[in-house]
C-alpha cells in the first residue's frame, strides 16, 4: 500500500506529519510524493488564516483528482475546525482530530480492509478542556540536517484574533525525560541541529523544569551541536532566562518573539499582555547577552480600529527594533475570534497598501543586520548543495540564521564549517551571505 502526505501551516505540523508517516512506514507503507498515485492521501491542514484554511481545502480535494480510489484523510487544524462540513464532503474518507492522531493509522487500515462494517469516518475530541499532552515521537526528518522536537501543544492566551486556542486546546507539555529519548535517538541518526518547538513554546513546564532546562537538556547529549528554540513571548525573556541559555554552549542566539503590533493601543485590542515599550525592553536585554543575535518578529497590520496614526506608531516602534527579518501579515478575520466581530474593519486595499510598507521596512531591516556579518566569521551547518549562476555553492544557515552560500566543491552536507562572507547577493528571492 502506498501513503503520500502533505503538510500545511507551522513546525509543529511538521513534526507531528513525520511521526504520524514514521507510523505507516513501519506497518508495511511505502510512503510516495504527494504527486504520485496513492492508495491513501494525508493532509495535515492548516487554519491560522483564511488563506491557509483554502490551501487546505484545495489540497484535500486535489486528491480524489489523482487517484478516485483513494483514502482521502484530513487532519489538523482545519479539519478540527470544519469536522461537520468536511463530513459532508464526499471527497474526504475520514477526519481525524488534533489529539486523536495516534488513532490514525489504525483507523486507515480498519477502511482499507473493510474490519468494520461501517468504519469510523471521524476520530474527534473536544479539546476544550484538553489536558492531556498526545505522545508522538520521530527517529528522522526525511533529508533535513536539523530536526524539530515538539514538545509542548495548545494555547491559554485568546489573543482576539487568534483561532488556535479553540483548535489546539489548552497549553500542555511533554515529559522531559521522552524528549531527552527522542534527541538521543536523533543524534544517534547523524542530526547536528534540534529545534524545539510547540504551539506557545514559552508556556513549557514539566514538574519544575521549564523551557531552558530542556535547552540545557539538549546541549548534553552527544552528537548535537546546536539547538534552536522556536517562537517565544517576551514574557519569559528575563536576565534568569538568558543567563542559562548563555550557558549553553550549543545554544543559537536566533530569537523570534511575537509582536503582531508595536502600538499599545492595537496590542490592547488584540489580547496582547504587554506594552511596546516592555517589548523593547526584551529586545534590549537579549542583546546585552547575544550582541549578534538575529531577533525576528511576526507582524499583523490593518487590525480592526489601526487607524493610520496607530500604523505609524507600529511602524516607529519596529523600526526602533530593528528586527533582522520580519514576517508580515493583513489581518485575516476568522470566525469564532472576537476580532471577528469587532467594528471598524479595514477594506482589503488599506491592508496591502500597509503590509507593503511594513514589508518594505523589513527588507530595510534585513539588509541592514545580514550586511553588517560581512567580514566576520560564521559557523554555517551545510544543509544542501546549489548552482548560483555558473558556480557550485554549499548552502547552509549560521548559528543566528544567516543564510550562507560558500563557494567549494567541496561536499560539506550536514557539517558545521567556518565562513567569512565578503558579500551579500539576493538568490533565488532572498538575500544570502557570499
Amino acid at each position: 500500500m502506498k501513503v503520500a502526505f502533505h503538510t500545511l501551516g507551522c513546525k509543529v505540523n511538521a513534526y507531528e506529519t513525520q511521526a504520524i508517516l514514521e507510523q505507516f512506514q513501519e506497518n508495511g507503507f511505502t510512503i510516495v510524493d504527494f504527486q504520485d498515485t496513492a492508495d491513501v492521501y494525508i493532509v495535515n491542514t492548516c487554519s491560522v488564516t483564511a488563506e491557509a484554511a483554502r490551501k487546505s481545502r484545495q489540497m484535500l480535494h486535489r486528491c480524489k483528482k489523482k487517484s478516485t480510489d483513494a483514502i482521502v484523510v484530513a487532519t489538523g487544524c482545519y479539519a478540527q475546525e470544519v469536522k461537520e462540513e468536511l463530513l459532508r464532503d464526499q471527497t474526504i474518507d475520514m477526519i481525524v482530530g488534533n489529539n486523536e492522531k495516534n488513532k490514525l493509522l489504525e483507523a486507515v487500515c480498519s477502511l482499507l480492509q473493510k474490519k468494520k462494517k461501517n468504519p469510523e469516518r471521524i476520530l474527534y475530541e473536544d479539546l476544550t478542556h484538553c489536558t492531556v499532552y498526545e505522545e508522538q515521537s520521530i527517529s528522522n526528518q526525511g533529508d533535513h540536517v536539523r530536526a524539530y522536537v515538539k514538545i509542548q501543544d495548545g494555547c491559554d492566551r485568546f489573543c482576539s484574533y487568534c483561532i488556535i486556542p479553540y483548535l489546539r486546546g489548552r497549553s500542555r507539555s511533554r515529559g522531559i525525560e521522552d524528549i531527552r529519548n527522542e534527541v538521543q535517538t536523533l543524534a544517534q541518526n547523524g542530526y547536528k541541529e534540534i529545534v524545539l518547538t510547540g504551539i506557545d513554546l514559552s508556556d513549557y513546564k514539566d514538574g519544575k523544569a521549564l523551557l531552558p532546562d530542556v535547552v540545557s537538556l539538549v546541549n548534553d547529549v552527544d552528537g548535537i551541536e546546536r539547538v534552536r528554540i522556536s517562537s517565544l513571548e517576551e514574557r519569559v525573556i528575563t536576565n534568569e532566562f538568558l543567563q542559562k541559555l548563555s550557558s549553553c554552549e550549543t545554544f543559537c542566539p536566533h530569537f523570534h518573539l511575537s509582536l503582531q503590533s508595536g502600538c499599545d493601543r492595537t496590542l490592547q485590542r488584540m489580547n496582547r499582555h504587554y506594552s511596546a515599550e516592555e517589548f523593547l525592553s526584551a529586545v534590549r536585554l537579549i542583546r546585552e547577552y547575544f550582541p549578534d543575535a538575529a531577533i525576528t518578529t511576526d507582524v499583523i497590520v490593518g487590525f480592526p480600529g489601526e487607524s493610520r496614526e496607530d500604523f505609524e506608531e507600529s511602524m516607529q516602534m519596529i523600526s526602533e527594533a530593528a528586527f533582522s527579518e520580519l514576517h508580515v501579515f493583513p489581518f485575516s478575520r476568522r470566525k469564532g475570534t472576537k476580532a471577528d466581530k469587532m467594528p471598524d474593519q479595514l477594506t482589503r486595499a488599506e491592508k496591502e497598501m500597509r503590509v507593503a510598507s511594513m514589508m518594505a521596512l523589513g527588507e530595510k531591516m534585513q539588509k541592514e543586520y545580514l550586511t553588517s556579518f560581512i567580514g566576520k566569521e560564521l559557523t554555517v551547518l551545510v544543509e544542501e548543495e546549489a548552482m548560483i549562476g555558473e558556480e557550485v555553492y554549499q548552502i547552509g544557515f549560521s548559528q543566528n540564521y544567516l543564510k550562507c552560500a560558500i563557494h567549494t566543491t567541496e561536499k560539506l552536507i550536514n557539517k558545521i564549517v567556518t565562513f567569512i562572507p565578503k558579500e551579500a547577493e539576493t538568490w533565488n528571492g532572498e538575500l544570502i551571505l557570499k
